[in-house]
């Protein structure tokens, strides 16, 4: 159970990574607004939640939305703890923050649907 729940995280951790990395050469390359490089990190977002809660449902088979929802809300989860080690703080009042944890367990439910 929790192996499979690792191995969905690390694949969308992997997408995540790989996928902002494109999004850092774009931005270099084709000098992308500010605006642009935000709705792209919230897409890469939505996107690796998405993989990983299709991984889990289907490694785990029965109620797969409510396993992509657990893969979307531990990667927030996981997001969140990075952001607060990297930034040596935490603001828990922001917008971002209730809209990310919300695009996460969305994106992460829709993929466990998935059949």
């Amino acid at each position: 159970l929790i192996l499979r729940m690792i191995k969905a995280l690390l694949t969308a951790y992997v997408l995540t990574g790989g996928l902002l990395l494109l999004l850092a050469l774009l931005l270099y390359r084709f000098q992308l607004p500010r605006s642009g490089v935000n709705v792209g990190i919230i897409a890469i977002y939505i996107l690796s939640c998405f993989l990983g809660g299709f991984l889990e449902g289907k490694m785990m088979g029965t109620r797969k939305f409510i396993w992509g929802a657990a893969a979307g809300f531990l990667y927030f989860i996981l997001l969140t703890l990075i952001s607060f080690a990297v930034n040596r703080g935490f603001d828990g009042t922001s917008s971002n923050f209730v809209t990310t944890l919300i695009l996460c367990i969305a994106g992460g439910t829709l993929g466990g649907m998935l059949p």
